[in-house]
């Protein structure tokens, strides 16, 4: 067996902490933003979705202040239950957070309110989401929410911490009805087409600029307004807390060369730096060998 030289040692060391910080989430505080299930949402997460916390925000009458939100909460998840008037400030302070690199996750029914929705078949009217409406993954696709049956497909997974160990996911009506907009990754789709015929995205992401926006295109309030094994089913809880799970770890997806992989926590990053620092010192300090006389 041929041992392996000290520096080879300390490479394979640095490799190792690598990959075991990009594995490894980071608790994140998580803020739930809706007009309505807000506090039952964030109360359902805090007790099946593990490693993160989450603090309900009802956004139904105003939009809370930029510094308050990122003050208090690294990650953002927006969804609402019904169409309201204020989704247009509240698209703007949620789209300013995102330009700040803390990522954010939707869910439906946030395609209702966006500003291609049909206003004939929903009421009230949509009223659009603002700044948000030019980061978010997804445009709808001409009918929003289906209010059909909606099975994921299998087939369609890309191997990503956003479906790691998700096989199956299932809605009766709360789900779907989005378009991936281009440089949209669509890391999982539903078996039904879309309205237009085309792909309609179960998970997918889009990187712009600082700005990375998670869409889990089901409903986050399903366990308060639906029967578990009924109304939804499948990889519910797996799936939500990949996109957490991902987000928490900054969701800098696009710079790692390929899709869906994780960048350093802090501390994992400065932890990196010192042993790449270390190497190079090593390999400056130790003097080439001389051959061997023969």
């Amino acid at each position: 067996m041929i041992k392996p030289t000290f520096r080879q040692a300390l490479v394979c060391a640095a490799f190792t902490f690598v990959a075991a910080q990009a594995a490894d989430a980071d608790a994140a505080r998580v803020g739930v933003l809706s007009n309505k299930f807000f506090a039952e949402t964030a109360a359902d997460f805090n007790a099946n979705v593990g490693g993160h916390t989450f603090t309900g925000i009802d956004v139904s009458g105003a939009a809370p202040l930029l510094a308050t939100l990122t003050a208090n909460y690294d990650v953002l998840l927006l969804f609402e239950d019904g169409t309201f008037a204020n989704s247009p400030n509240v698209g703007n302070v949620v789209a300013a957070f995102a330009a700040t690199g803390r990522p954010v996750v939707l869910g439906a029914f946030y395609d209702q309110d966006r500003s291609d929705a049909p206003p004939a078949t929903i009421t009230p009217a949509p009223h659009g989401w603002g700044a948000l409406e030019a980061i978010d993954p997804n445009t709808t696709d001409g009918n929003a929410t289906p209010y059909a049956l909606r099975t994921l497909n299998a087939s369609t997974l890309v191997a990503s911490p956003l479906t790691a160990g998700v096989t199956s996911l299932t809605s009766a009506k709360y789900a779907g009805g989005n378009d991936a907009k281009p440089g949209t990754v669509v890391v999982a789709a539903w078996t039904q087409p879309n309205a237009r015929g085309k792909i309609d995205p179960a998970i997918d992401y889009r990187v712009s600029g600082l700005s990375c926006v998670i869409h889990v295109a089901i409903a986050p309030q399903y366990p308060t307004i639906g029967t578990a094994g009924v109304d939804f089913g499948g990889d519910f809880y797996r799936a939500w807390r990949n996109s957490f799970d991902l987000a928490a770890n900054s969701c800098i997806v696009a710079t790692a060369g390929a899709p869906g992989i994780p960048t350093l926590s802090s501390a994992g990053l400065a932890l990196t730096a010192l042993l790449v620092a270390a190497i190079g010192f090593i390999a400056r300090r130790r003097p080439a060998q001389l051959p061997r006389r023969r």
